[in-house]
């Protein structure tokens, strides 16, 4: 089998801000990776890109990955859960 090619849909500030947008991705079934070359419990902070986290998703999920996140869209609605 071969291994999806992974490639950078954002590029968020801290883990926090990564972790909402992974969240998104995931409520529109889009599988997603969190990369950071720092460890977050050590580094809190950006400089010069340390503690930056890099958002990866799937080549071929990319580009609607990168409109969700631009339109800013909300998570669809769960029908099961309205009363």
């Amino acid at each position: 089998m071969t291994e999806a090619k992974l490639v950078e849909v954002y590029r968020a500030t801290n883990m926090m801000e990564a972790q909402v947008i992974k969240s998104l991705l995931d409520s529109y079934g889009i599988p997603s990776i969190l990369e950071s070359n720092a460890s977050p419990s050590i580094l809190n902070i950006t400089v010069d890109g340390l503690g930056e986290v890099r958002v990866m998703a799937r080549e071929s999920r990319a580009a609607e990955a990168r409109k969700l996140i631009h339109n800013g869209k909300t998570p669809p609605k769960d029908e099961s859960q309205e009363e």
